[in-house]
């Protein structure tokens, strides 16, 4: 499988923070879901990836092309929604898609107020006057109105009610159908991505924690909740964090079936991918 994204050795240092290196693989026709708290660093790469931020790498690569030699044809290909409209507030979307055709060569003019009718945005508003959901929608409108290859959204389903923000996943998912398309997405909320991702990265204070398939942390990860002769039962291989209450101890696992098959009568939960970020960022490690 080619590579969408290729990143290597990607640096950028703030006074309180830093990414350290990050390297980072996204294979291109998939639906690649970065994790993690507030801080972790997730829009600081993402901004770093875009040439926002002015960061230090060893290797930018974007189709397969050097972001460097080819900005301007990689950004040609690229669709961005961040969590806040980037528009002037003074601006209609039909003002919007009149500047947008003259940004892209794709752009298509009937798809997008096609959308903005499926949206229920009028477009002679002034922005100023939508709501936050209206800003959103009208970011995706946008974002889907010229051929991309790569779409990246950072935080933008956060501010959409849970109706359309259902029917944006089932567009994702669509929009993912076609082999040369990518998706990444940053979110905080991961039931989103339980729905659509393929691949999981998990950053915690600018380091890449694990990228892994959705279907290996679907199938392997799970909690445990036992008291303490059970846990220390348990091998260290076996237990990615745990967490001491009053009652049990809560563990996270990587290897569930086999527990539950070696151990009887264990109960063994399936872990979501907020679990296992609660686990990683607030567990102790044996």
């Amino acid at each position: 499988m080619s590579n969408a994204v290729i990143v290597k050795n990607l640096k950028k240092s703030y006074k309180d923070f830093s990414l350290k290196g990050i390297d980072l693989e996204i294979p291109k026709g998939s639906v690649f879901g970065l994790i993690g708290e507030n801080g972790a660093g997730k829009s600081t790469l993402i901004n770093s990836l875009l040439g926002l931020t002015n960061a230090s790498y060893d290797t930018l690569n974007f189709f397969g092309k050097g972001f460097n030699q080819y900005q301007k044809e990689i950004k040609e290909n690229i669709a961005v929604i961040f969590d806040q409209t980037h528009f002037d507030l003074e601006f209609t979307p039909a003002i919007i898609a009149k500047i947008m055709s003259k940004v892209y060569k794709s752009w298509g003019s009937e798809k997008y107020f096609q959308l903005l009718e499926e949206f229920n945005l009028p477009k002679n508003k002034k922005l100023k006057d939508f709501s936050r959901g209206m800003k959103m929608k009208l970011e995706f409108a946008v974002a889907f109105s010229h051929d991309t290859k790569l779409l990246i959204l950072d935080e933008a389903t956060s501010g959409l009610d849970p109706v359309f923000r259902n029917e944006i996943l089932d567009i994702l998912q669509d929009y993912s159908e076609n082999e040369e398309n990518t998706i990444l997405i940053s979110s905080h909320i991961t039931s989103d991505l339980d729905k659509i991702a393929d691949y999981i990265g998990f950053i915690h204070e600018g380091e890449i924690m694990f990228v892994k398939s959705y279907e290996d942390i679907r199938e392997n990860y799970g909690i445990v909740r036992c008291g303490k002769r059970m846990f220390e039962s348990l091998h260290e291989n076996d237990v990615v964090a745990y967490r001491e209450d009053d009652y049990a101890y809560n563990i996270l696992v990587n290897n569930k079936y086999d527990i539950r098959r070696n151990i009887e009568g264990l109960v063994v939960e399936n872990a979501t991918l907020e679990d296992i970020m609660l686990f990683m960022v607030k567990g102790e490690k044996l």
